[in-house]
């Protein structure tokens, strides 16, 4: 069976301390392929000094040293390209084309934080004062499994662009890519200490990092509740935090829009990534006029939805990641129907021929109130909830009716019109007539889905301190 590395301290992979070993199993068929050893405390706490003593030299570098080293694990990264989407098929369950993709993503993530550092005003005169932007210090980063390897790159790249050093603690649900990462920043040839990282239980490796006086930086993907509980120990060392959690988008379909179009993109959000997504457009704003026609158009295009292995066909989703979370959309879509809301598409169970593995019916709930369980909570897989509205008005108070504010998306004819109401929702991103991702700009979210953004000079700076210098 094939063994999975855990642990990389100080410019090499090492045998765990820690003795726990977790089973693997692939989501295509519900069998373990691999095996993890769990790193534990005293893996922790190596990392953590490793990382310590590199930043003395590391947080010296000039930006040309680091722009060098960025361009580096790109390329390394683009060489393991087919591994990563093995990986990420097999031990996540993606589809061919989001595996591509996303890796894909997390390679230009590192040519990306070149040009911002090469254009960055690392010091800065602010009326008498000059403002030199220095190193936040050694940087903790939590990933999680539903994004791995963007994740990951997301915050090494603009926690190496910014002079820090890393302690990576990625989601022991999918070790097998960030270990590939990992190879990718060796191949790479950062100076010992600059990345490490240790991977195994979620509350074993962050009680010795929220309690380390020597970790200074917290950033972390992942679920509210958690977020919510590193943010309160953070407190304690008083560690910079930047936190990217749930979200429960809602996508207002305007009532000129073309539902050719519109409807399509709607179901593409909510149902990408296998439905597992923070961003996922799960609250389906719909006219009450036009209810019936987008109905149709929404059973119609649903069926394109073809669920399978997706190491064997070009399906468009492939299973949910793990037995925990067939079960939880299984609650889900029971508690919709419980609720009185209107079973479109979907339901219950696997879908036909596919009884082996974690795979689900896309689903499709309609005449959903906002009141309801499956239009507050963050579900995290393919289960869509249509909500009527009255009016522009009642659109956006809907919209903003939510614990979150992560993302937003607007379907219109009239662009300028669009705009205006993407100006009154609460989110951190709002997409209008699209599903495009910009890697430069900030993304984050208001509420409780999170503090501070990621991506661009907004992610740089969430790794920076701000000193001041007067004469």
């Amino acid at each position: 069976m094939k063994q999975i590395k855990s642990v990389y301290i100080n410019g090499r992979f090492a045998q765990p301390h820690g003795t726990e070993v977790a089973e693997l199993i692939s989501p295509i068929d519900g069998k373990p392929f691999a095996q993890l050893t769990y790193a534990d405390e005293v893996d922790t706490d190596q990392a953590i000094q490793a990382a310590s003593i590199a930043l003395k030299h590391y947080s010296q570098t000039t930006i040309a040293e680091r722009s060098a080293y960025l361009k580096r694990i790109h390329d390394e990264i683009l060489k393991r390209i087919d591994d990563l989407m093995e990986a990420t098929i097999q031990e996540y369950g993606a589809t061919k084309e989001r595996a591509k993709w996303s890796n894909l993503i997390a390679a230009t993530t590192f040519l990306n934080q070149i040009s911002i550092i090469k254009n960055y005003p690392f010091k800065r005169t602010v009326n008498e004062s000059t403002v030199v932007m220095e190193p936040v210090g050694v940087a903790a980063l939590f990933t999680p499994w539903n994004s791995t390897a963007g994740s990951i790159a997301v915050k090494v790249a603009a926690a190496l662009a910014a002079g820090c050093t890393v302690v990576l603690k990625p989601s022991e649900f999918a070790p097998w890519q960030a270990a590939i990462m990992m190879e990718c920043f060796d191949a790479a040839g950062l100076a010992a200490g600059v990345v490490n990282m240790v991977n195994g239980r979620g509350d074993v490796i962050s009680k010795v990092i929220m309690e380390s006086t020597d970790v200074t930086k917290i950033s972390f993907t992942g679920s509210t509740q958690v977020g919510k509980i590193l943010a309160k120990q953070a407190v304690d060392t008083m560690k910079r935090v930047t936190l990217e959690l749930g979200g429960k988008s809602a996508n207002i379909i305007l009532d000129d829009a073309d539902l050719t179009a519109a409807i399509p993109l709607a179901l593409q959000a909510s149902f990408m990534n296998n439905g597992q997504a923070c961003i996922a457009g799960t609250r389906l704003l719909v006219p009450e006029s036009k209810t019936n026609e987008v109905k149709d158009l929404l059973v119609a295009e649903a069926q394109k939805f073809t669920v399978g292995n997706p190491s064997t066909g070009d399906f468009k989703m492939g299973p949910l990641a793990n037995k925990k979370q067939y079960e939880r959309i299984q609650q889900y879509i029971n508690t919709g129907l419980n609720e009185g809301a209107e079973l479109l598409f979907g339901g219950l169970g696997n879908p036909d021929g596919l009884a082996e593995g974690y795979y689900v019916k896309p689903t499709i709930f309609a005449g959903v109130n906002n009141n309801m369980q499956i239009a507050r909570d963050e579900i995290f897989g393919p289960v869509l909830s249509v909500i009527t509205y009255s009016d522009e008005q009642e659109a956006v108070a809907i919209a903003n009716d939510s614990d979150y504010g992560l993302m937003a998306y607007v379907s219109s004819g009239d662009v300028k019109r669009a705009e205006k109401v993407a100006q009154q929702l609460n989110a951190g991103r709002v997409l209008i007539n699209t599903l495009k991702h910009d890697p430069l700009a900030p993304f984050g979210g208001y509420k409780n889905s999170g503090i501070g953004r990621e991506n661009g000079d907004f992610g740089l700076e969430e790794f920076l301190e701000a000193k001041t210098l007067i004469q």
